[in-house]
Formats: structure tokens, C-alpha cells, sequence
């Protein structure tokens, strides 16, 4: 498994990493994502370890924590051989204070997702979201503290707008206090905004993307195509997906593409769908999903060969969308504020 630096840090991460979403399955959301118990999840990381996938993302939110508790119950006795990215912000109880990114609420919410996963230190902490409730330096502050205490390793922060980030590198410059390594966000060949703004920044700024829904909840996962449109008990039409939908002629054109590149690599279209987001700038590692063991060991074999130039320039044509203002007006300026995918190249 290929290894890549987070951000500007010296951590070094597998390119991909295994999201346990689907452990637990509390309620209807989570429900439709899958619900994998401590056998299934065991197994599960048994096959993510003997491929070299040791990264595993939860957040304290999914299942209400059973995601968490779940993972920590998986790996108990291999700790040494695991990493663990956690995240905490989102709304966990009615209580006033357990929600947000004030360090109330971040240090109550390292103590229980440390129970939870029976451990004794987080490798990332990620933000969930941005709380503009709290001040940046209180939230940076008490990000810095967990990692003097060691209980936490990097930090991260997830679903940031541009200001949002650059902000809060600001402050940490400002004041000498941890910087995020990585960003933890929404990217595929549906969904490509994140390289307007976000991937101009992370690449000034040294800072690794982490990729969340590379295959857009399954969208490209090569079984809705004209003739097979998407069902009503697939994850999506349950309200498990997340993300705007692509244009329906589009997408459709761009599951054509992918699968004629699919025939040309010998491979299947999921498999293009994340090599494709592997070779994207500043990508770090990319979260793969799974319900079961064949779909994880297929999305495993995303790794290990590349696209040509040719066969992404096609997938990067068949996936183009319009820009919104300002960044259909800086694309025209692309000799001095180049965008990372056509002008750095």
C-alpha cells in the first residue's frame, strides 16, 4: 500500500483509508449506510490490515457512538498496528454544551470517544464542521492542548469553507499553536468544487486532503446507468447519500466514459471512480466504504496501477461543471492564478 505525507507534516498515511460509517447502523440514516457488528467489522479490518489500509476514520456522531465503540472493540489487542482519525462538532445530546468546537465541548468529546475506542491517544482529530459560534482561538487552543497532553497526534478539520481554513492557519501561525495537516473533504468526479477554492489553498498552505465519499455514496459505483437506473431501497433514495446530484444527462455520459475507460484499464468502474481521486493534487488518502468483504477487497484494488493522461484529460472533460462567481472569472486569468487541475499540470 503506498503511503503519502499528511499536508505539510511528517505522518505519513495510506492512500487509502477505511471509513466505519457502516458500523452499527443506528437509526435511519446510518441504517441505510449498513450495519456491521464487532464480527463483520473485525473481519473487515482483518482484510484492511493484510492489504496495508491501517487508517481507520469514525466520528463520535455515527450511530450515536456506536460506530466508535464498535472500531474499538475490533482492534482491541492491535492497537500498534492501527491509526484512528476520530471527529467531534456535531450535535451528540440535547444538552446545551454537547455540540460545537468550544473546548468545553472538544475536551469532554476526546474523553468519550477515547472510551469508546479503548484507547489512550487519537493519531487525527478532525473538526466535523466549522462552528462560527465559538472564536477560532478558543477552538484552536484546546486543539494545541490535546496535543501537548498526548492524547491527540494531528489535527484535521472537515467540511471548511476557504475563509473558514485560511483563518484558522492564520491564528495557529499567530499565536505558535498546532496547524490542521489535513482537510477532510467532499470529492469525486461528481462533485468537483473542492478545486476551485479549497485545493488552490490547500496547496499554498501545505495542507493534505483527505477525501470523504470518492464515490458520491455510490453514485459511481457503475450500477446506475441509463437502462439501470438508480432503485428505490438503494442508499441514496433511503437518504443515506449526501451531496447535490449531477446533472442526470451528465451523469450518464460520465458512467459512458468511465466505462469505456474501465474496459481500456481492466478494471471496473468503482475502481476508476477512486484511481481517478488518487491522482488529484494534494490528496493525501482517499476513505473507502464497505458493506461486506467482496466490496472492500474490490475497492482495495483501486490502488497499485494509475489512469493514463488520456484517460483522465477524459474523465476530466466528461466531469467538468460550470463555475460559479468568482471562479468562472479567475479561470479566465489563468496566467497568473492558475486552477491546480488545468494549469499546474
Amino acid at each position: 500500500m503506498e503511503t503519502r505525507l499528511l499536508g505539510g507534516s511528517g505522518f505519513n498515511v495510506p492512500v487509502l483509508s477505511f471509513g466505519t460509517a457502516t458500523f452499527g447502523g443506528a437509526g435511519k440514516f446510518f441504517s441505510a449506510w449498513g450495519s456491521s457488528d464487532v464480527d463483520e467489522a473485525s473481519r473487515l479490518v482483518d482484510i484492511c490490515l493484510e492489504a496495508g489500509a491501517n487508517l481507520f476514520d469514525t466520528a463520535d456522531v455515527y450511530s450515536r457512538g456506536q460506530s466508535e465503540e464498535i472500531l474499538g472493540q475490533a482492534i482491541e489487542g492491535r492497537r500498534d498496528k492501527v491509526l484512528i482519525s476520530t471527529k467531534a462538532t456535531f450535535r451528540m445530546s440535547d444538552e446545551p454544551n454537547d455540540v460545537g468546537s468550544s473546548r468545553f465541548h472538544l475536551l469532554r468529546s476526546v474523553e468519550s470517544s477515547l472510551r469508546r475506542l479503548k484507547t489512550d491517544y487519537i493519531d487525527i482529530y478532525t473538526l466535523h464542521g466549522f462552528d462560527a459560534k465559538t472564536p477560532v482561538e478558543e477552538t484552536l487552543r484546546a486543539l494545541d492542548d490535546l496535543i501537548q497532553s498526548g492524547k491527540v497526534r494531528y489535527i484535521a478539520c472537515s467540511n471548511f469553507s476557504g475563509w473558514h481554513l485560511m483563518k484558522s492557519l492564520a491564528v495557529s501561525d499567530r499565536y505558535g499553536l498546532a496547524r490542521y495537516a489535513a482537510h477532510q473533504a467532499y470529492y469525486s468526479l461528481v462533485s468537483r468544487e473542492y478545486e476551485w477554492e479549497l485545493m488552490p489553498l490547500a496547496l499554498d498552505q501545505n495542507v493534505g486532503t483527505i477525501v470523504w465519499s470518492p464515490m458520491s455514496a455510490g453514485r459511481l459505483s457503475g450500477k446506475f446507468r441509463r437502462d439501470n437506473p438508480m432503485p428505490s431501497d438503494s442508499r441514496i433514495a433511503q437518504g443515506g447519500g449526501e451531496g447535490p446530484e449531477m446533472p442526470k444527462e451528465q451523469f450518464y455520459d460520465l458512467i459512458d466514459v468511465m466505462s469505456e475507460v474501465a474496459a481500456e484499464a481492466g478494471k471496473t468502474v468503482a475502481q476508476v471512480a477512486l484511481n481517478w481521486v488518487l491522482q488529484r493534487p494534494t490528496v493525501s488518502s482517499i476513505i473507502i466504504g464497505a458493506r461486506n468483504e467482496d466490496q472492500l477487497r474490490q475497492n482495495l484494488e483501486a490502488v497499485g496501477w494509475n489512469l493514463t493522461p488520456e484517460q483522465m484529460a477524459k474523465l476530466d472533460t466528461a466531469s467538468e461543471r460550470e463555475m460559479i462567481y468568482p471562479y468562472w472569472h479567475q479561470s479566465n486569468f489563468h496566467e497568473r492564478n492558475p486552477f491546480p487541475t488545468k494549469h499546474y499540470k
